[in-house]
């Protein structure tokens, strides 16, 4: 039965290669650039987000994509007396699909992939210019942790955690 809101997201797992996944992670690295004056140059390797390291989703309305998310699993940070993370990438929404709660259902697939793989917490880095990931990940539980990742040094920088055995599909 199709959706009657029109929100209906079918999330596929790409490479980063994919020509729709390297577009869309275009399109955010020019939201970083209009928010922060550049481009995020963290430093991401693509295998990153190949299993069993990690993985990269687009999300599709249709034959559209209008949505991103990636995951690497972090054994290296530990959070909460765990070292069994996973930390959330690229998330990212088209301006033309935005409110439509599509950010928040890639949010929720990202965890499930997560959680299926053992991961307990779930972690990002985001910026204190998007107040919109703020809203969503502070409504979704998410908590301030200790700074981590490439720009833990930066005032801008917003580093969240999740526990994720502790939250039900």
């Amino acid at each position: 039965m199709p959706d009657p809101t029109g929100a209906a997201l079918h999330v596929v797992r790409r490479g980063l290669g994919h020509p729709d996944a390297r577009r869309l992670v275009e399109e955010v690295q020019q939201e970083y650039v209009a928010r922060y004056g550049g481009r995020d140059d963290t430093p991401v390797d693509p295998a990153m987000f190949e299993p069993p390291a990690g993985a990269f989703f687009v999300g599709y309305r249709g034959s559209a994509p209008v949505a991103t998310g990636g995951l690497r699993f972090r054994a290296d940070l530990e959070v909460w007396g765990s070292r069994a993370t996973a930390e959330i990438k690229r998330m990212y929404v088209v301006p033309s699909a935005r409110g439509a709660g599509l950010a928040r259902r890639m949010l929720a697939h990202l965890e499930a992939v997560a959680r299926s793989h053992g991961a307990e917490v779930m972690v990002l880095e985001t910026g204190a210019r998007q107040p919109e990931a703020l809203a969503l990940y502070a409504s979704s539980g998410y908590r301030p942790i200790p700074g981590f990742g490439h720009y833990r040094d930066s005032e801008l920088s917003r580093c969240l955690a999740v526990r994720l055995v502790d939250r039900v599909d």
